[in-house]
């Protein structure tokens, strides 16, 4: 009981900072690390959390025309690729070794999140109409998506943002479109992770359903929101978890 207590009002905090701007990851995972749970269940069980959340995330920019199915959708087969990757490496890599690298790790992902002082904002300009540029930006978006998913499927916290930000900087998608588009790529890599982790047996169920209806929630609120507002709410929550976090490790 004391791990739901602490796991899904935090998922429906990753919930809602995730569908704004990404990074809910860097919310979850801590949740989980303070509640407890081994580190390869925490793997698996987050995925089967945030899924569902990405799903209603989704659902709601899809409705207000921000997914570009043509680039959405073979980005989104390469993710699931590259997160199928990076679950079988993490399954086959020591424990301790994950946990290790996720005290060094969470904290670096956190500040490339966080420094960008338009963080879920601003708009880039749309230049993918062109045909040679159109090409350059899906084969580069296939390239990049499956690299990110192979972190998403190693790791993860962070992954919505890092895609957030690669769509709109290296790909030049305006802002809601890279939003977009980034909920289905996040959710399959999501899938394709989940997927690994539930052949090698490292998924919590009850535990995974109760935090999924939680980010579900989170999730739900957070997407109808305007998207530039979002850096308002992100790093005060994040930066709270955190320091929950590390306050935890100090004290053994």
């Amino acid at each position: 009981m004391e791990q739901f207590l602490i796991v899904c009002p935090l998922v429906f905090l990753a919930g809602f900072v995730d569908s704004i701007a990404g990074g809910g990851g860097l919310i979850s995972f801590p949740a989980y690390m303070l509640a407890g749970v081994p580190v390869h269940v925490i793997l698996g069980t987050s995925k089967l959390s945030a899924f569902p959340g990405s799903i209603v995330a989704a659902l709601r920019f899809a409705k207000s025309g921000y997914i570009r199915f043509k680039l959405a959708l073979p980005w989104a087969a390469s993710a699931a690729l590259g997160a199928v990757g990076g679950a079988s490496l993490a399954l086959k890599t020591d424990e301790k070794l994950i946990r290790s690298l996720m005290v060094v790790v969470l904290p670096v992902v956190a500040f490339y999140v966080l420094k960008n002082k338009e963080l879920g904002g601003g708009e880039a300009p749309d230049r993918s109409e062109d045909p040679d540029g159109f090409r350059r930006m899906f084969f580069t978006g296939l390239a990049v998506s499956f690299l990110i998913g192979g972190y998403d499927g190693f790791y993860g916290p962070g992954t919505g943002t890092f895609l957030i930000l690669v769509f709109t900087g290296l790909l030049k998608l305006g802002t809601r479109d890279a939003a977009g588009i980034s909920k289905v790529v996040n959710l399959s890599a999501d899938i394709g992770a989940l997927g690994t982790f539930f052949v090698g047996g490292k998924v919590d169920y009850a535990l995974g359903i109760a935090a999924a209806l939680f980010c579900m929630a989170g999730s739900y609120f957070g997407a109808g929101l305007v998207v530039n507002n979002g850096q308002k709410i992100v790093r005060p929550v994040v930066m709270g978890v955190l320091a929950l976090l590390f306050v935890k490790i100090l004290a053994g």
